[in-house]
């Protein structure tokens, strides 16, 4: 019998359509948080649409017990699937006291979660990408097995904390896996108008590490490469630079209106690649997600979404006497 792919790549049917509620739950809960936000109960939006296939998949092929992640604004997808609930997620949307991010301080997308090993995450884009290498390092002096995973979008790879970082992990062959969502916008600056290489990809040879550009509309490739990557890691053979190739769907934010910088059939014509589609696809064709099975699914994630909805709109709010908390030392 012929092998498909998942199984090929030693995953099983249970494990591939966890994939897939993984990415639905992601594009569901932010698709709450956009209506939320136009109806004025939610502050501020930093979509993942478009891009669930890249987090997800490379999530998966993480150890998601042991590795670290140092994830960039858009990767609802990657915290998911390492522990951060719908729950937690809409507290910090709502910016309530019992956000595990920040307590209600920061803007939504600047993910930290201890338990979990999330390294938390700054405003200024890039700045992940030392402390996921400094974690790296760690694992090299320790003697541990883990590995750090950074992720950026293509803007941020042309910040001067991406160079660092990867010439330190290149230099001292650190088991850190940078990849780049690039979603053809930095902001409203397209591709072609960032960077000059063909790919992100290829700055890795300048670090002496290999680069490799996926398919982000492909879990099952995204998880093949990052699986490598960190076997790779893991031999002692130091980082690898991934390029999930994928599109931002929404605008980016809800304070930007794409309209003034991409034409709307630029991006109907993507929506043809949606990975929450094809990938739901490849499932119905080798028949893992039957008719029953994805209402189960739907009808599982949409009670999710609104536990999680009502729970984070009538929890409470940070007390303002708590506003210097964590800020200063308390003796």
């Amino acid at each position: 019998m012929t092998k498909k792919r998942h199984q090929e790549l030693d995953l099983t049917d249970e494990q591939v359509l966890e994939m897939y509620k993984t990415m639905l739950l992601a594009r569901k809960l932010d698709e709450r948080m956009w209506l939320l936000n136009r109806s004025g109960k939610i502050p501020f939006v930093i979509s993942c649409q478009g891009q669930e296939a890249a987090q997800v998949g490379a999530a998966f092929a993480l150890n998601r017990k042991e590795d670290y992640i140092a994830p960039y604004y858009r990767d609802m997808g990657v915290v998911l699937a390492f522990g951060m609930t719908a729950k937690e997620l809409m507290l910090s949307a709502f910016a309530k006291a019992d956000d595990p991010n920040s307590g209600g301080r920061q803007m939504p997308g600047h993910f930290g979660q201890k338990k979990n090993r999330i390294l938390s995450g700054s405003s200024p884009v890039t700045t992940q990408v030392p402390h996921a290498v400094g974690v790296a390092l760690a694992a090299k002096m320790e003697k541990k097995d883990f590995v750090s995973f950074v992720t950026l979008g293509e803007g941020s790879s042309n910040q001067g904390d991406f160079h660092e970082g990867l010439n330190f992990a290149g230099v001292h062959k650190l088991p850190v896996i940078t990849m780049v969502e690039n979603n053809k916008y930095a902001i409203s600056v397209p591709y072609d108008r960032q960077v000059a290489s063909n790919n992100i990809a290829d700055r890795a040879q300048g670090y002496g590490m290999p680069g490799v550009t996926v398919d982000g509309n492909d879990p099952l490739a995204v998880y093949q490469v990052i699986k490598e990557a960190r076997d790779r890691a893991t031999r002692g053979e130091g980082p690898s630079l991934i390029e999930a190739v994928c599109y931002r769907l929404t605008a980016h934010s809800s304070d930007d209106d794409d309209r003034t910088y991409r034409e709307k059939g630029e991006v109907e014509e993507a929506k043809k690649n949606d990975s929450v589609i094809t990938f739901a696809s490849y499932l119905k064709e080798n028949e893992i997600l039957t008719d029953s099975v994805e209402q189960r699914l739907n009808d599982e994630i949409t009670k999710i979404i609104n536990e999680a909805t009502d729970f984070a709109e009538n929890a409470a709010y940070a007390q303002a006497e708590d506003t210097l908390k964590y800020v200063y030392e308390e003796k």
